[in-house]
């Protein structure tokens, strides 16, 4: 048996050069800070970027150029020592494993373009142990598979452990009820929500073509952002002609921010806001350090051309309809903090993080609604968006659909 560990000798170099780039952007930051100050602009004037001259400018280069050197030596150190420490297979703990989900959630898309090794690459994990997709491996490690898969999403800056809260997990309750194959997907939630559909739409049409057994129906159940991943992965399935689109039979969102999310339209206002005056323009830098995943979240974008051309900080932004997949029965489950229905709360609280609307893919603008019929909703009340994961009334819909 292999012993479980909250940090593993790779993860020391990833934190080591996330410690790097942090130092070098907040020096870059407060230079951008000193050279608007120094300029005396008045309070809402236009600000500037450039980097300081002179003598301060080339403190301030000196500063970034050794802490360059200095991490280059020092990862190029740990690059030699650690094949030597890493010789014990080790089993990521739950506690290194949410780390990682929430660091991902939040710097994701920054550590997958440095090629940090801190960054999650997506995969199919069952308990915690990624799947490798091939017939062998698939026909060892799940012995017992049938032609009822159900694939599971997690949300921002969660994992595929967490799906099991509370002694509950829907995945296995779902197995159970429904006889189906529960496989869990653990991605990293600081990419792009369309990064990560292209990729869980290819890779589930190499699942389904190696799949051990004919595959009669496929069910996705996406909470939060997962939601979201699942309906762009659909989107680009469709563009790509894949086959595992016409094996898709049931969609389940949990607290999807189908229409976004007021917590990321808040924080876009606050980088408005900070802009609006050279002194507190540079400030603005740090509030624009939240990954891509998280800005996909104030309108819940699921496709390139949300980002693609354009400034994703920008305060107005076109969001384009996307359909949900044709032939699919999909169902929305969403909960609010309000404890009864009709409340004044029930649309300003959400359930912390998502309006209930929103998780309904309700919308005013009748081009933008989802349609989802209202047999397929359920409102919870009392409840927050983790509580989705366990709640006892959520459990009993799943098992009313799906079972």
């Amino acid at each position: 048996m292999t012993k479980k560990t909250h940090i593993r000798p790779a993860d020391i170099r990833g934190y080591s050069r996330l410690a790097i780039d942090a130092t070098i952007g907040l020096t870059g930051l407060v230079e951008t800070m000193h050279h608007n100050i120094s300029r005396a602009p008045v309070p809402l004037g236009k600000y500037t970027q450039e980097p300081t001259r002179g003598i301060t400018g080339l403190v301030y280069r000196t500063i970034q150029g050794t802490t360059r050197l200095v991490g280059s030596g020092i990862d190029l150190l740990l690059g030699q020592l650690l094949p030597l420490l890493d010789r014990e297979p080790t089993d990521s703990s739950s506690r290194r494993e949410a780390v990682l989900a929430a660091l991902n959630g939040v710097l994701g898309d920054h550590l997958a373009t440095s090629e940090n090794p801190l960054a999650i690459p997506m995969q199919l994990r069952r308990d915690g142990q990624a799947l490798s997709l091939s017939p062998q491996e698939l026909a060892t490690r799940i012995p017992d598979a049938n032609g009822n898969i159900l694939l599971l999403a997690h949300g921002l800056c969660m994992n595929d452990l967490q799906w099991h809260r509370n002694g509950h997990d829907h995945g296995k309750m779902l197995a159970k009820e429904a006889g189906s194959t529960p496989l869990y997907l653990h991605y990293n939630s600081g990419l792009h929500v369309s990064t990560n559909g292209h990729a869980l739409a290819n890779m589930l049409e190499t699942l389904l073509s190696i799949w051990p057994v004919p595959v009669e129906k496929l069910v996705i159940v996406g909470h939060s952002m997962g939601g979201l991943v699942a309906r762009s992965a659909c989107h680009y399935a469709q563009l790509k002609q894949h086959d595992w689109l016409k094996h898709l039979q049931h969609m389940v969102f949990l607290g999807t921010p189908h229409h976004g999310a007021p917590l990321e339209r808040g924080g876009n206002w606050i980088n408005f806001i900070l802009e609006l005056s050279p002194y507190t323009a540079a400030l603005a830098r740090l509030a624009k350090v939240r990954s891509a995943g998280i800005t996909d979240l104030r309108h819940g974008s699921v496709l390139d051309e949300d980002w693609l051309h354009g400034d994703r900080f920008a305060h107005k932004k076109k969001h384009k309809r996307v359909p949900l997949p044709e032939n699919v029965e999909c169902y929305a489950l969403g909960v609010t903090l309000a404890k009864t229905p009709g409340n004044p709360g029930e649309s300003l609280l959400g359930d912390g993080l998502v309006p209930l609307r929103s998780a309904l893919g309700q919308h005013a603008n009748k081009n933008l609604d989802l349609k989802i019929p209202v047999s397929h909703q359920w409102s919870g009340f009392g409840m927050n968006h983790m509580d989705l994961l366990d709640n006892e009334g959520v459990s009993k819909q799943l098992k009313k659909w799906l079972g």
